[in-house]
């Protein structure tokens, strides 16, 4: 009955910018831990951001900090990733994730999760 739902990657340049949403049912994101993690082909999934505490804490992988933002809409059930000056680096699957609370990033660091999207796949050309 939880589904969270994934939307808006895409084929973009490097240097261009995007948005990704997730629509969550079956769960209120604002009492959980949220996130977005990204996969490479042939790559472990790893960590993006995080916002914890119903968007009272956020926290970011040094490789995005200072180029993506975390977002929620609690009104809409959402969370957002806003990604801005792409590199090809950034190329992978992005999902999202809601997980119980405990202390923000505790779990997602290491690749934990009780809820995981679908995934939408970000490609970021040089």
């Amino acid at each position: 009955q939880v589904r969270l739902v994934e939307s808006g990657g895409g084929l973009v340049q490097a240097g261009d910018s995007l948005r990704l949403s997730c629509v969550a049912s079956g769960l209120t994101l604002s009492a959980y831990e949220t996130g977005w993690f990204r996969q490479a082909p042939g790559k472990e999934r790893e960590f993006v951001a995080a916002s914890c505490w119903s968007g009272g804490l956020t926290y970011y992988s040094d490789s995005v900090k200072g180029r993506f933002t975390i977002s929620r809409d609690n009104a809409k059930n959402t969370v957002g990733l806003q990604m801005n000056s792409l590199k090809p680096e950034d190329t992978a699957v992005y999902y999202c994730a809601a997980d119980r609370r405990v202390s923000c990033g505790l779990r997602f660091k290491k690749i934990m999760s009780d809820y995981w999207g679908q995934g939408t796949q970000v490609t970021v050309s040089s």
